[in-house]
């Protein structure tokens, strides 16, 4: 249950710190952020389906969708922007959870190749359906680029980070099982 409430709470703390703060500048790339945890919430999402199973991941999934469109509306988000986010979320979080599915490596490189496709996904969705000239044309064209590849920078980065902790907990999990240890202990 620890894993859904973590999951939920990351997307709705993305919501609200995205509302709050102005999108950070980096030279060009034009991060918002809530970039920081949406990274996060492909992280979780794994490890929700990692002990779950992929249909009731499916349901956290659009738990999350509708408490997502939720909160960006009750923040005053525009209709259209709560739109393409609502978007982007379904086709990241789908994406996100059949690479999951597909792929056979150890738990660490499935989080870190699927939460990048979903990053992908999320930020590119997003930027152009909802920011750009096409959208609520909060960003001119030329600073689209931009935008969509700040995002998938910080995801990717958080999916790294995400990626190697899994990866040294699972090997010390492991380890503690091969010795006769409790996972638990320590």
């Amino acid at each position: 249950m620890t894993r859904i409430l973590l999951y939920l709470l990351s997307i709705v703390t993305a919501n609200v710190v995205t509302a709050a703060f102005l999108p950070l500048q980096l030279g060009v790339f034009i991060i918002p952020m809530g970039t920081l945890f949406i990274g996060g919430t492909f992280i979780f999402r794994d490890l929700v389906q990692n002990k779950f199973g992929r249909a009731k991941t499916y349901l956290c999934i659009i738990t999350a969708l509708i408490l997502s469109a939720s909160v960006s509306f009750l923040l005053g988000d525009t209709l259209l922007i709560v739109f393409a986010s609502a978007l982007s979320f379904v086709v990241a979080e789908t994406a996100d959870t059949e690479i999951y599915t597909r792929l056979k490596l150890p738990l660490s490189w499935r989080v870190f190749y699927s939460g990048v496709v979903g990053g992908l996904l999320d930020s590119a969705i997003f930027v152009v359906i909802g920011l750009s000239p096409l959208g609520a044309n909060i960003l001119p064209w030329s600073a689209v680029p931009a935008a969509i590849f700040g995002q998938i920078f910080v995801k990717t980065i958080i999916q790294s980070i995400g990626a190697v902790l899994l990866g040294k907990i699972h090997v010390r999990l492991e380890k503690r099982l091969s010795t006769g240890g409790n996972a638990l202990d320590g």
